[in-house]
Protein backbone atom coordinates (compact mmCIF):
# COMPACT_ATOMS: atom_id res chain seq x y z
CA UNK A 1 0.00 0.00 0.00
CA UNK A 2 3.08 2.47 0.66
CA UNK A 3 4.41 1.37 -2.37
CA UNK A 4 1.05 2.72 -4.68
CA UNK A 5 1.19 5.92 -2.60
CA UNK A 6 4.34 7.02 -3.34
CA UNK A 7 4.04 5.53 -6.81
CA UNK A 8 0.87 7.60 -7.20
CA UNK A 9 2.75 10.72 -5.82
CA UNK A 10 5.76 10.33 -8.37
CA UNK A 11 3.64 9.49 -11.18
CA UNK A 12 1.25 12.54 -11.85
CA UNK A 13 3.48 15.30 -12.48
CA UNK A 14 5.41 13.43 -14.41
CA UNK A 15 2.90 12.12 -16.91
CA UNK A 16 1.52 15.87 -16.80
CA UNK A 17 5.26 17.30 -17.65
CA UNK A 18 5.42 14.46 -20.17
CA UNK A 19 2.14 15.00 -21.68
CA UNK A 20 3.09 18.67 -22.00
CA UNK A 21 6.24 18.55 -23.98
CA UNK A 22 4.16 16.36 -26.18
CA UNK A 23 1.32 18.56 -27.08
CA UNK A 24 3.72 21.84 -27.90
CA UNK A 25 5.65 19.58 -30.26
CA UNK A 26 8.68 19.31 -27.90
CA UNK A 27 11.04 16.51 -29.74
CA UNK A 28 11.45 14.02 -26.75
CA UNK A 29 14.14 11.35 -27.00
CA UNK A 30 12.66 7.76 -27.57
CA UNK A 31 14.45 6.47 -25.37
CA UNK A 32 12.74 8.50 -22.51
CA UNK A 33 9.38 7.80 -23.92
CA UNK A 34 10.35 4.24 -23.65
CA UNK A 35 11.19 4.80 -20.27
CA UNK A 36 8.23 6.72 -18.94
CA UNK A 37 5.83 3.99 -20.49
CA UNK A 38 7.47 1.34 -19.12
CA UNK A 39 7.70 2.77 -15.57
CA UNK A 40 3.99 4.09 -16.11
CA UNK A 41 3.19 0.37 -16.87
CA UNK A 42 4.57 -1.10 -13.82
CA UNK A 43 2.95 1.46 -11.81
CA UNK A 44 -0.41 0.41 -13.37
CA UNK A 45 0.20 -2.93 -12.57
CA UNK A 46 1.21 -2.39 -8.89
CA UNK A 47 -2.01 0.15 -8.54
CA UNK A 48 -4.82 -2.47 -10.07
CA UNK A 49 -2.75 -5.31 -8.36
CA UNK A 50 -3.42 -3.55 -4.50
CA UNK A 51 -6.85 -2.02 -5.62
CA UNK A 52 -8.10 -5.49 -6.50
CA UNK A 53 -6.91 -6.90 -3.45
CA UNK A 54 -8.65 -3.77 -1.44
CA UNK A 55 -11.90 -4.46 -3.91
CA UNK A 56 -11.75 -8.65 -3.25
CA UNK A 57 -11.32 -7.92 1.12
CA UNK A 58 -14.23 -5.50 0.97
CA UNK A 59 -15.93 -7.92 -1.48
CA UNK A 60 -15.27 -10.90 1.01
CA UNK A 61 -16.99 -8.42 3.75
CA UNK A 62 -20.23 -8.41 2.19
CA UNK A 63 -19.48 -4.48 1.12
CA UNK A 64 -21.68 -4.28 -2.12
CA UNK A 65 -19.56 -3.79 -5.52
CA UNK A 66 -20.13 -0.30 -6.05
CA UNK A 67 -19.16 0.82 -2.24
CA UNK A 68 -16.33 -1.91 -2.17
CA UNK A 69 -14.85 -0.28 -5.64
CA UNK A 70 -14.83 3.45 -4.19
CA UNK A 71 -13.63 2.41 -0.54
CA UNK A 72 -10.73 1.07 -2.45
CA UNK A 73 -10.33 4.10 -4.79
CA UNK A 74 -10.25 6.33 -1.15
CA UNK A 75 -7.70 4.19 0.54
CA UNK A 76 -5.57 3.31 -2.49
CA UNK A 77 -5.17 7.37 -3.24
CA UNK A 78 -3.54 9.34 -0.87
CA UNK A 79 -6.48 11.97 0.45
CA UNK A 80 -3.84 14.70 -0.03
CA UNK A 81 -2.80 14.24 -3.73
CA UNK A 82 -6.85 13.43 -4.24
CA UNK A 83 -7.97 16.57 -2.34
CA UNK A 84 -4.80 18.37 -4.68
CA UNK A 85 -6.05 17.05 -7.86
CA UNK A 86 -9.58 18.25 -7.09
CA UNK A 87 -8.47 21.83 -5.92
CA UNK A 88 -6.37 21.84 -9.67
CA UNK A 89 -9.44 20.72 -11.30
CA UNK A 90 -12.14 23.27 -9.93
CA UNK A 91 -9.45 26.42 -10.13
CA UNK A 92 -8.99 25.36 -14.00
CA UNK A 93 -12.75 25.00 -13.79
CA UNK A 94 -13.52 28.80 -12.70
CA UNK A 95 -10.67 29.93 -15.28
CA UNK A 96 -12.84 28.84 -18.07
CA UNK A 97 -16.72 30.70 -15.89
CA UNK A 98 -14.13 33.78 -15.42
CA UNK A 99 -13.36 34.07 -19.75
CA UNK A 100 -17.15 34.02 -20.43
CA UNK A 101 -17.56 36.24 -17.11
CA UNK A 102 -19.93 33.75 -15.35
CA UNK A 103 -20.04 32.91 -11.49
CA UNK A 104 -19.85 29.85 -9.25
CA UNK A 105 -22.81 28.60 -7.14
CA UNK A 106 -24.72 32.12 -6.84
CA UNK A 107 -28.78 31.20 -7.25
CA UNK A 108 -30.96 33.61 -8.85
CA UNK A 109 -31.98 36.54 -5.40
CA UNK A 110 -29.20 35.40 -3.60
CA UNK A 111 -26.16 38.54 -2.65
CA UNK A 112 -22.73 37.85 -3.80
CA UNK A 113 -19.89 39.00 -2.08
CA UNK A 114 -16.53 39.26 -3.20
CA UNK A 115 -13.43 39.14 -1.30
CA UNK A 116 -10.35 39.52 -3.70
CA UNK A 117 -9.85 43.58 -3.59
CA UNK A 118 -6.65 43.27 -0.55
CA UNK A 119 -5.12 40.47 -3.18
CA UNK A 120 -5.94 41.36 -6.29
CA UNK A 121 -2.83 43.30 -6.80
CA UNK A 122 -0.76 41.32 -5.13
CA UNK A 123 -1.94 37.96 -7.33
CA UNK A 124 -1.64 40.64 -10.09
CA UNK A 125 2.01 41.24 -9.32
CA UNK A 126 3.06 37.44 -8.28
CA UNK A 127 1.78 36.54 -12.09
CA UNK A 128 4.05 38.92 -13.36
CA UNK A 129 7.21 38.19 -11.49
CA UNK A 130 6.56 34.24 -12.76
CA UNK A 131 6.08 35.52 -16.22
CA UNK A 132 9.43 37.14 -16.14
CA UNK A 133 11.17 34.07 -14.62
CA UNK A 134 9.40 32.23 -17.22
CA UNK A 135 11.42 34.18 -20.23
CA UNK A 136 14.41 34.42 -18.59
CA UNK A 137 14.62 30.74 -17.96
CA UNK A 138 13.90 30.37 -21.30
CA UNK A 139 16.61 32.58 -22.60
CA UNK A 140 19.55 31.33 -20.37
CA UNK A 141 18.84 27.50 -20.06
CA UNK A 142 20.95 26.07 -23.30
CA UNK A 143 20.12 22.67 -22.78
CA UNK A 144 17.05 21.45 -24.90
CA UNK A 145 15.40 18.96 -22.87
CA UNK A 146 16.13 20.64 -19.49
CA UNK A 147 14.61 24.14 -21.28
CA UNK A 148 11.40 22.36 -22.83
CA UNK A 149 10.85 20.35 -19.19
CA UNK A 150 11.65 24.16 -17.35
CA UNK A 151 9.38 25.98 -19.65
CA UNK A 152 6.30 23.79 -19.47
CA UNK A 153 6.64 23.69 -15.75
CA UNK A 154 6.75 27.50 -15.59
CA UNK A 155 3.74 27.87 -18.08
CA UNK A 156 1.82 25.44 -15.68
CA UNK A 157 2.78 27.34 -12.75
CA UNK A 158 1.39 30.98 -14.13
CA UNK A 159 -1.78 29.35 -15.81
CA UNK A 160 -2.34 27.79 -12.42
CA UNK A 161 -1.57 30.92 -10.45
CA UNK A 162 -4.08 32.84 -12.68
CA UNK A 163 -6.20 29.94 -12.29
CA UNK A 164 -6.17 30.50 -8.32
CA UNK A 165 -6.91 34.24 -8.73
CA UNK A 166 -10.01 33.46 -11.17
CA UNK A 167 -11.54 31.18 -8.53
CA UNK A 168 -11.60 33.14 -6.06
CA UNK A 169 -13.36 36.21 -8.15
CA UNK A 170 -16.00 33.46 -9.92
CA UNK A 171 -16.61 31.90 -5.90
CA UNK A 172 -17.81 34.84 -4.15
CA UNK A 173 -19.26 34.54 -0.60
CA UNK A 174 -22.69 34.14 -1.51
CA UNK A 175 -25.72 35.09 1.16
CA UNK A 176 -28.97 33.10 0.15
CA UNK A 177 -32.57 34.06 -0.13
CA UNK A 178 -33.32 32.12 3.04
CA UNK A 179 -30.60 34.31 5.36
CA UNK A 180 -28.45 31.51 4.84
CA UNK A 181 -24.43 31.78 4.68
CA UNK A 182 -21.84 30.45 1.93
CA UNK A 183 -17.99 31.66 3.11
CA UNK A 184 -15.54 30.70 0.39
CA UNK A 185 -12.44 31.62 -0.67
CA UNK A 186 -11.45 30.06 -4.44
CA UNK A 187 -11.38 26.44 -4.87
CA UNK A 188 -9.78 25.93 -1.29
CA UNK A 189 -12.33 26.85 1.41
CA UNK A 190 -16.37 25.97 1.23
CA UNK A 191 -18.50 26.53 4.67
CA UNK A 192 -22.30 26.47 4.28
CA UNK A 193 -24.18 28.02 7.30
CA UNK A 194 -27.88 27.75 7.75
CA UNK A 195 -29.73 30.65 8.16
CA UNK A 196 -31.05 29.32 12.02
CA UNK A 197 -27.31 28.65 13.20
CA UNK A 198 -26.45 32.41 12.90
CA UNK A 199 -26.54 33.85 15.87
CA UNK A 200 -25.37 37.60 15.46
CA UNK A 201 -23.26 38.96 12.31
CA UNK A 202 -21.53 42.66 12.27
CA UNK A 203 -18.98 44.45 10.40
CA UNK A 204 -15.89 43.97 12.16
CA UNK A 205 -12.28 44.62 10.80
CA UNK A 206 -9.31 42.73 11.83
CA UNK A 207 -5.50 42.50 10.55
CA UNK A 208 -4.94 39.23 12.07
CA UNK A 209 -1.23 37.19 11.70
CA UNK A 210 -2.27 33.36 10.40
CA UNK A 211 -2.53 31.37 7.44
CA UNK A 212 -5.28 31.41 5.36
CA UNK A 213 -7.43 28.75 7.55
CA UNK A 214 -6.27 30.15 11.49
CA UNK A 215 -8.36 28.20 14.18
CA UNK A 216 -7.85 30.10 17.24
CA UNK A 217 -7.42 28.99 21.00
CA UNK A 218 -10.77 30.23 21.84
CA UNK A 219 -12.60 28.34 19.36
CA UNK A 220 -12.86 30.68 16.27
CA UNK A 221 -12.21 30.49 12.76
CA UNK A 222 -10.02 33.12 10.54
CA UNK A 223 -10.25 33.07 6.92
CA UNK A 224 -7.76 35.45 6.04
CA UNK A 225 -7.34 37.50 2.80
CA UNK A 226 -4.21 39.47 2.36
CA UNK A 227 -4.12 40.02 6.07
CA UNK A 228 -7.62 41.55 6.66
CA UNK A 229 -10.97 40.28 8.19
CA UNK A 230 -13.82 42.87 8.13
CA UNK A 231 -16.75 39.99 9.13
CA UNK A 232 -17.63 38.28 12.19
CA UNK A 233 -20.31 35.82 12.32
CA UNK A 234 -20.87 34.14 15.79
CA UNK A 235 -23.12 30.82 15.76
CA UNK A 236 -25.97 29.21 18.35
CA UNK A 237 -23.88 26.08 18.08
CA UNK A 238 -20.27 24.99 17.09
CA UNK A 239 -20.14 24.48 13.00
CA UNK A 240 -17.90 21.99 11.60
CA UNK A 241 -15.39 23.17 8.52
CA UNK A 242 -12.56 21.13 6.06
CA UNK A 243 -9.22 22.96 5.98
CA UNK A 244 -8.24 22.68 2.38
CA UNK A 245 -5.84 19.74 2.63
CA UNK A 246 -8.83 17.66 4.20
CA UNK A 247 -8.36 18.29 7.96
CA UNK A 248 -11.29 18.84 10.01
CA UNK A 249 -12.12 21.52 12.87
CA UNK A 250 -15.03 22.96 14.54
CA UNK A 251 -15.71 27.08 15.06
CA UNK A 252 -17.96 28.97 17.35
CA UNK A 253 -17.23 32.02 15.64
CA UNK A 254 -16.36 33.14 12.05
CA UNK A 255 -14.40 36.16 10.67
CA UNK A 256 -13.46 36.40 7.06
CA UNK A 257 -13.30 38.89 4.71
CA UNK A 258 -15.37 40.81 2.72
CA UNK A 259 -14.90 43.84 -0.05
CA UNK A 260 -18.15 45.27 0.94
CA UNK A 261 -18.61 44.26 4.22
CA UNK A 262 -21.94 46.19 5.04
CA UNK A 263 -24.24 45.02 2.31
CA UNK A 264 -23.50 41.51 3.38
CA UNK A 265 -24.29 42.26 6.51
CA UNK A 266 -27.72 44.01 5.38
CA UNK A 267 -28.21 41.18 3.08
CA UNK A 268 -27.96 38.35 5.98
CA UNK A 269 -30.48 40.85 8.16
CA UNK A 270 -32.54 41.53 5.07
CA UNK A 271 -32.94 37.69 3.83
CA UNK A 272 -33.51 36.29 7.68
CA UNK A 273 -36.61 38.97 8.07
CA UNK A 274 -38.18 38.59 5.06
CA UNK A 275 -38.42 34.41 5.81
CA UNK A 276 -40.39 35.86 9.04
CA UNK A 277 -37.47 35.06 11.19
CA UNK A 278 -36.16 37.41 13.78
CA UNK A 279 -33.00 39.01 12.15
CA UNK A 280 -29.23 38.04 13.55
CA UNK A 281 -28.25 40.75 16.11
CA UNK A 282 -26.03 42.99 14.96
CA UNK A 283 -23.59 43.31 17.72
Amino acid sequence: MRAARLALWGLVPAEIVLAFLLVAGVRVPPAVIAGAELLVACVLVLEVSVLLRLFTAARRAGTPAREALLGAVRELVPPALARLLMHELRAMHSLALWLVRRRHGVPAGAHPAAYTGPQTALMWGMIFVSVVETVALAVLIPWPLVHAVTLVIDVYGVLLLVAMHAACVTRPHVVGADGSLRIRYGALFDLRIAADEIARVRVDRRYPDGRLVTVREDGSLDLIVAGHTTVSVELTAPVGFVRPLGSRGSAHTLRFHADDPQALVAAVRSATERRGRPAPEPA
